[in-house]
Order: structure tokens, then C-alpha cells, then sequence
């Protein structure tokens, strides 16, 4: 007999676009799903969520805190937002949250949980998280801080018959954040065309040769999960955990090589993720606190 049990539950709705699917071709499409659908797991694992369902349009997880699975929301919108276009055309992403009763053991898992949480990833707009009233009674003060304070209000959003939340995308949406958080310093970073922030926000940026990472490096000498960054009380933290290390030049100063150690990020400066900065390398990556 399925074992049933109270969890948060988060739907990802995810699908490839099929008209972009016919313009990239079977191979670059399943390639760009596979891309999508990893950073959205990504963010449900940094957050300490169970995948339960990893399809190539779907994705399901679990949380034990609700807070969690709206830091998650948050982050996996950020994380696909980032994602650069193809073919001019941007991945999107859809997310609903709720928390009730779930069988994890079936398959797809069933129950109110999964069932409230595909409804509202299904009403929600391309680059939007929803979460119902009942999970938002449950959130601690920070994770409360990202969803709306008020319900959705229309004809829509009365037939469904619960409240429901927004919860805010931490790049281009306004929020409840308060101005204290939006003030404090950030490390932006830069590789090629794309900037990224770590923040108070999403306090971990993760860089490496896996598509789910953050910032991708493609240069072969770089390890699959090379380092990541971390906001801490003391700065921005660099912490290598690769084969061939990091080199690091902070401006005005030598470079230095750090291999599963690490290092703060003190100023602007540039990284190579297993070569040197001194090279004309494509795949740098350049960092200063703003």
C-alpha cells in the first residue's frame, strides 16, 4: 500500500516550444530541454528538495518546509531567465506550489498535493510561480518576503477557490523585498554576453562544465562542477573544487592559483577555470562588487 504523507509540492511546467523544436532540429532540442529541465532540478536540490519526477516538459519535487520550496521557485525562474535565447526565442518555465497530502510512490505521484500545484503551474503565465494560500500559511519571515502580500484578485483566480500568491522573480519583478536587502552590496559577474548577480537573494552562484551550473564553462580543463561562489558575512567567497584549479586576479595584485581551497573576492578581477587569466580565453569570467 502507497504511502501517503503531507509535503510541499512543487510543479514545474517546462515544455519546447514546438515550433523552436522544428527550427533547432531533434538532437538541439532534447539538448536544450534536458539544459532547461536540469537548472530547475538544480534549484530544487540547492534547496534541499526530492525530485520525484524528472520529465522532459515536467518536473515534480518535494519540500519538508514551505519555505524552501518558494526559495526554490524563486531561484529556478532566475535560473531559466538567465538561459540565453535560442534563436531569439527565450525558455520559459511555469511553477505552481502547494502544500498537502501526496503519494510519492505513484507514478506520476498523485494526490492533492501534486494535483493543486499542476493547476496552478497550468494557470500561471510563461515565467511565473504560483503558490496557494494554504502553503503561504505556513512560510517563516524570509521566504514570506518573496511572495505577494496580497491574493491575486479576477474572475480567474476566484473560480479556483483558494487564495493565490505570486511569488516574485528575484531579476526584473518587483517584490516585497525590503529596501535594506535591494541596498546591500552584490558580486555581478560577467562571461561573455551573459551577468549574473550573487546576492542576498541567491547567495550561491555554482560555475563548471555541466549545463546546470550557473555559468557553463566550456573550456575542456575545466571540472564538471569546478567551484562556486558564496555570499557570506565576510564577503564573497570563491571555493574551488576542481582537478586543475582556479586562477584568480584581483586587480592591482599577482594572480593566484587555488585548488580545493579558498579565496575572497575583495575586488574586481577576472577568473579561469582551470587556465590562467593571463590567456585570451573566451571563457573568462569577470567579477566586481557593486
Amino acid at each position: 500500500m502507497s504511502e501517503r504523507k503531507n509535503l510541499c509540492v512543487l510543479v514545474a511546467l517546462h515544455p519546447v516550444d514546438p515550433v523552436l523544436a522544428e527550427r533547432l532540429g531533434t538532437d538541439e532540442a532534447r539538448h536544450a530541454a534536458e539544459r532547461h529541465a536540469k537548472r530547475i532540478e538544480r534549484a530544487v536540490v540547492m534547496q534541499g528538495g526530492l525530485v520525484l519526477l524528472a520529465g522532459a516538459e515536467q518536473t515534480i519535487a518535494g519540500f519538508d518546509r514551505t519555505d524552501a520550496a518558494v526559495h526554490a521557485a524563486s531561484e529556478a525562474l532566475e535560473r531559466v531567465h538567465s538561459l540565453p535565447p535560442l534563436l531569439g526565442s527565450k525558455q520559459t518555465v511555469r511553477i505552481g506550489v502547494h502544500y498537502g497530502e501526496i503519494d510519492a510512490d505513484a507514478e506520476p505521484p498523485a494526490g492533492e498535493g501534486p494535483t493543486v500545484a499542476r493547476q496552478l503551474a497550468h494557470l500561471a503565465e510563461n515565467g511565473q510561480a504560483l503558490i496557494s494560500g494554504t502553503a503561504v500559511m505556513l512560510l517563516g519571515g524570509a521566504a514570506r518576503q518573496l511572495v505577494g502580500s496580497q491574493p491575486l484578485s479576477g474572475p480567474v483566480w476566484t473560480r479556483v477557490g483558494i487564495p493565490i500568491h505570486a511569488i516574485g522573480q528575484r531579476s526584473g519583478m518587483v517584490t516585497s523585498v525590503p529596501g535594506a536587502a535591494r541596498l546591500s552590496s552584490r558580486l555581478r559577474l560577467r562571461h561573455q554576453q551573459e551577468v549574473l548577480f550573487v546576492e542576498e537573494l541567491r547567495p550561491v552562484l555554482l560555475l563548471g562544465r555541466e549545463l546546470a551550473n550557473d555559468i557553463t564553462i566550456m573550456d575542456p580543463r575545466a571540472s564538471r562542477q569546478h567551484a562556486r561562489i558564496e555570499r557570506r558575512p565576510e564577503g564573497f567567497v570563491l571555493i574551488d573544487q576542481s582537478t586543475n584549479g582556479s586562477f584568480v586576479a584581483i586587480e592591482g595584485k599577482q594572480e593566484c592559483f587555488v585548488r580545493q581551497e579558498r579565496m575572497l573576492l575583495d575586488g574586481p578581477g577576472r577568473l579561469g577555470c582551470g587556465f590562467s587569466t593571463t590567456e585570451l580565453e573566451r571563457d573568462l569570467v569577470f567579477f566586481e562588487i557593486v
